[in-house]
């Protein structure tokens, strides 16, 4: 039996576009600070995409409370031009969603993230518009003394996911 590998990421909060939020304000207490916070996660080749999104999203420490995509094109404007899409809409029943959009509940990490220096964009909340920035860093051996998947570091505060605006 081979051992199983272990993808490890650095996921990016994008400061130019996180979080436009409905109004047009952008979180202030985030540009404030200038630097990006970023988180460093191993997790397991076979888990899926949808899996993924939720150790991404609580490793912010943000509510996993809205649909969201992996989108091969890094510029939010154009992620629905990307050569890969991978959507939560694409799983749920009677939902519009992205026709050449593949679901993230039955798709691998290994699937999607195929090599070294992969990035892909991981758009979280099409109403707030958090966007991030996924780039597969390593692929590695698992370890079997660890329980997988690992907040390994991280970098910045966590954003406030609802935030209140100052006028």
């Amino acid at each position: 039996m081979t051992n199983k590998k272990v993808y490890v990421f650095n996921i990016t909060l994008n400061l130019e576009n996180s979080p436009v939020m409905h109004s047009g304000k952008i979180n202030q207490n985030i540009l404030k600070k200038g630097e990006a916070p970023w988180r460093e996660i191993a997790i397991l080749e076979n888990d899926n995409l949808y899996n993924f999104a939720k150790v991404i999203i609580n490793s912010f420490g943000f509510m996993f409370d809205h649909c969201f995509g992996f989108y091969s094109n890094l510029e939010e404007r154009k992620m629905y031009d990307s050569k890969e899409i991978y959507e939560l809409f694409t799983d749920l029943k009677d939902e519009e969603h992205t026709p050449k959009a593949k679901g993230v509940k039955k798709e691998k990490i290994s699937e999607a993230f195929k090599e070294k220096g992969k990035k892909m964009l991981f758009y979280f909340d099409y109403g707030d518009s958090w966007n991030f920035f996924v780039e597969l860093k390593d692929i590695k051996e698992t370890d079997i003394k660890k329980s997988y998947p690992i907040l390994l570091s991280r970098h910045g505060k966590k954003p406030e996911q609802y935030p209140s605006f100052e006028e």
